[in-house]
């Protein structure tokens, strides 16, 4: 999945700054811009040649596409060099309102209290843990400061403490291509053993016995997920056994452990179609069972309850979703039976199981709304929450005992915000919100709210809207909208300390909720996806003028955000709308799509056919080759463009944008600028530190204050 690029969520603030009297800072223009050398190259697919001048630029090793990279990033840094210092006073802006020293609430499993900390100055978490008592002792068990001194790149996942708390399981990428090396830590004596399994997905899951975990493994070449095995803590990794391999190359595969730790999963799944297999955890080296075969086109996902697993799925064209139970010794299809029904116009996300109670995410008319039931059916309430342009979500909970239920929200103006609520006595506390910094921030100096644009096939298509409450919204007020619009992941809004400096300079912030997200409902996705992904490009570009129609903003000040597949969105805007936007930044974006989805060797490419279309059928490669952003640039003025990519991206390769900038350069007609700025140590995600993330954020936020002259 080519993941959503956001907008950073730390939390900060700046006095309102006034739009007016502001020097425009204008780019050098005295610096040539670098040519990439065309080498024709012919692709020949349904007796259809596209010529490609660039595809030279995949050879990653090739110095003379290093030098390219480095030439393109040194041009970037001479166009920019009149706001350099501004850019350094932006980061240092961002840097400022960090809570350098902070820590997250703790939640208490299997006897210890567990906590993450920041401490002043660090770029890395410390994982700690504290047995029964938060009084007590403090037991360090990872400090990723340590662990990153002398990399360029570091990030741990799938922290995995044993169930006799003595060992931990854990993944580390220094490489950021998601390429993790499992290891095992003994926490009796703080060493790491000598198991070392490269090449995972970086997670793993135990078994009751805390001898065996399993885990996952990645195909080298294609990073797909696609093997599952066992590993004795006692024998080499040589003799892992291979408990499961998806040898369909649309699948990918992944193991977890049920809440209540009874159950191992195994679960495969494509873009449309699951698969669960099952072991009992004290068991592990018994065969797994299949809860139900794959089925074309059915989903499901499965936690289990005392002797009954409990199914979210779109059985029975149920594609809003439904919930369903069935018996653990008879899982097949033809025992589910429903306990939570379709309904057409209501969504559902998720759900989680307690002892007492069980807790439904839904999603309504776009807005997200928590169902809380008894098992005995005596109770079936919704939280109170008041609101459009907000996110809510379960929180972390562990404890399948507890009655208190964690959930997070925040919106555009609140900031994140943890809470407890006891689902039996209907108390609540506020356990944190995320602190702002050495500023005066009140959220009522902000004012947020959605709108509905209407598309051009008559469909209503919101946009959430968030701005300074001193802002005044003319022609002459500059806009950030931003969008995704793929994989059905849905943007909700959140609120963004980063996205405060735009604020208060005069900005407003929009998220358009287009099609191929699912924010008003499964539907949402599938008319958004395939042959209707034009939907989605429409939509934002519909969006886009309903804002400038509304004298919310103008062409002039109108300005474009969007990663990965939301990268794709904005390579197709420019090409189709140019004249709508003054800039457009796309973020490792995926723009060369005929290509990429016809080279089942690049990561995510055979496991992505349901969601893109699978182009070896004439079909898909007609209508993919229509809207693809590299294949259909032209002779015409394109807006400011700031295109960014990650050398060791594994998700969107680095030749995407190469390519795409360098064929940008030869056709474009205007004199606006066209930057390509490679990080060359990043992938798909960019810096892993907390404090170098916000480099990127403000070499972005500087690129769209330039150009309205608002850069000081």
């Amino acid at each position: 999945m080519r993941i959503p690029i956001l907008i950073s969520s730390l939390i900060f603030v700046i006095p309102f700054t006034s739009c007016k009297n502001k020097i425009k800072m204008n780019f050098d223009t005295t610096t040539q811009a670098p040519i990439a050398e065309p080498i024709p190259y012919q692709l020949k697919e349904h007796n259809d040649i596209r010529v490609d001048d660039y595809y030279w630029l995949k050879e990653r090793d090739n110095p003379e596409v290093i030098d390219y990279l480095e030439r393109e990033n040194d041009y970037f840094k001479k166009m920019t060099d009149d706001s350099e210092s501004f850019r350094e006073d932006l980061f240092e802006e961002l840097k400022s309102r960090i809570k350098e020293d902070d820590e997250s609430v703790p939640y208490f499993y299997n006897d210890y209290w567990y906590i993450t900390r920041f401490e002043k100055g660090q770029q890395y978490p410390i994982y700690i843990r504290k047995k029964d008592s938060l009084d007590a002792a403090e037991e360090v068990l990872f400090d990723c400061n340590k662990m990153a001194e002398g990399l360029d790149y570091f990030r741990l996942v799938g922290v995995n403490v044993s169930p006799d708390n003595t060992k931990v399981v854990y993944g580390i990428d220094t490489e950021s291509r998601r390429k993790y090396t499992l290891c095992v830590k003994d926490l009796l004596t703080n060493e790491v053993q000598k198991t070392k399994i490269e090449n995972t997905t970086g997670n793993a899951a135990w078994a009751l016995d805390n001898q065996h975990f399993f885990y996952v493994y990645k195909n080298p070449e294609t990073l797909r997920s696609e093997s599952i095995f066992r590993h004795d803590i006692k024998s080499p990794t040589s003799g892992d056994a291979l408990i499961f391999k998806e040898d369909d190359e649309t699948f990918s595969t992944y193991v977890r452990e049920s809440k209540s730790h009874e159950y191992i999963f195994i679960s495969s799944f494509s873009t449309l179609t699951s698969e669960h297999q099952f072991v009992k955890a004290d068991t592990p080296l018994e065969k797994f069972e299949i809860i139900q075969p794959r089925l074309r086109g059915l989903e499901y996902s499965v936690e289990q309850f005392e002797d009954h697993f409990y199914i979210l799925t779109n059985i029975d064209d149920s594609k809003n979703f439904k919930i369903v139970k069935t018996p653990i010794l008879n899982s097949s299809i033809e025992h589910w039976e429903t306990i939570l029904d379709h309904r057409e116009d209501v969504l559902l996300e998720d759900f989680e199981i307690f002892k007492e109670y069980w807790v439904i995410t839904e999603r309504e008319q776009g807005l997200t709304k928590i169902r809380i039931q008894r098992w005995d059916q005596t109770e079936d309430y919704f939280l109170p929450i008041i609101g459009e342009t907000y996110s809510l979500y379960a929180g972390f909970n562990p404890s399948f005992e507890t009655t208190k239920l964690r959930y997070g929200f925040t919106s555009l103006t609140t900031p994140s915000s943890l809470f407890e609520f006891d689902m039996a006595d209907k108390s609540q506390t506020l356990l944190k919100q995320q602190e702002i910094v050495d500023t005066d921030f009140d959220s009522k100096n902000y004012i947020e709210k959605r709108v509905w644009a209407e598309a051009r096939d008559g469909v209503q298509v919101p946009i959430s809207i968030v701005h300074h409450k001193d802002t005044e919204l003319t022609e002459e007020t500059p806009f950030l909208l931003y969008a995704y619009g793929s994989y059905g992941s849905t943007i909700d809004p959140r609120f963004s300390s980063t996205r405060l400096s735009l604020l208060n300079r005069g900005f407003v912030f929009g998220i358009a909720h287009i099609r191929g997200s699912e924010y008003l409902g499964r539907q949402w996705y599938e008319d958004g996806k395939l042959l209707k992904k034009k939907n989605t490009f429409n939509d934002f570009i519909d969006c886009s003028k309903y804002l400038i129609e509304n004298n919310y903003t103008s062409a002039s000040h109108l300005h474009a955000l969007g990663g990965s597949a939301g990268g794709l969105l904005m390579g197709v805007i420019v090409n189709d709308a140019p004249n709508l936007y003054r800039s457009v930044t796309a973020a490792v974006p995926f723009v060369d799509v005929v290509t990429t989805m016809l080279d089942s060797s690049i990561p995510l490419t055979t496991s992505e056919y349901d969601e893109w279309g699978n182009p070896n059928d004439k079909d898909y490669y007609e209508y993919m080759k229509s809207y693809s952003p590299y294949d259909n640039v032209k002779a015409q003025a394109y807006p400011n463009l700031l295109i960014t990519a990650g050398y060791h991206d594994s998700q969107v390769q680095y030749w995407e944008p190469a390519k795409w900038a360098a064929k940008l350069r030869t056709l474009k007609t205007d004199t606006n600028v066209l930057f390509l700025s490679t990080n060359m140590e990043a992938g798909h995600s960019g810096a892993s530190g907390r404090f170098d993330a916000l480099k990127e954020t403000a070499k972005e936020f500087a690129f769209m204050l330039q150009l309205e002259g608002k850069a000081e």
